[in-house]
């Protein structure tokens, strides 16, 4: 690999600790059942070559005490329009955002990114998170 293919650390994990937008909850009113939210123009940029990333997002979660607004929820997500960050850590922070704003019994965040260079992606991220 050439010096200039290099993915370093920085790449790895940009976007990972960048300020987003706060996801706003409101109360639930029902026990036991599960929300799907899809977000079918999600974009990114790669953080290694600056192009853009496309995809859909998809949040299925089962509330506890909160449900996400969805109105703060899109303004989270345009953030991501500028932010670079992998595909796979986009998808790991959405799960760890949405969990701490409305701390789900359980919740699962699907990314399906379209090809680029004839290779989609498809990666999903579960809470609670299993143990390796």
């Amino acid at each position: 690999m050439k010096n200039s293919q290099i993915y370093t650390r920085k790449h790895a994990r940009a976007g990972l600790s960048e300020k987003l937008p706060a996801i706003e909850c409101f109360e639930n009113q029902f026990p036991g059942y599960e929300i799907t939210i899809e977000i079918p123009e999600f974009t990114s940029i790669c953080p290694r070559t600056g192009l853009p990333d496309f995809g859909k997002i998809t949040i299925v979660y089962t509330p506890k005490r909160l449900c996400l607004e969805l109105k703060s929820l899109k303004e989270y997500i345009l953030a991501y329009r500028n932010l670079g960050i992998f595909n796979e850590n986009a998808v790991n922070r959405v799960l760890k955002d949405v969990v701490r704003s409305c701390r789900p019994v359980r919740a699962r965040v699907r990314g399906e990114f379209n090809p680029r260079g004839g290779i989609g992606l498809i990666a999903e991220a579960r809470y609670p998170r299993k143990q390796n």
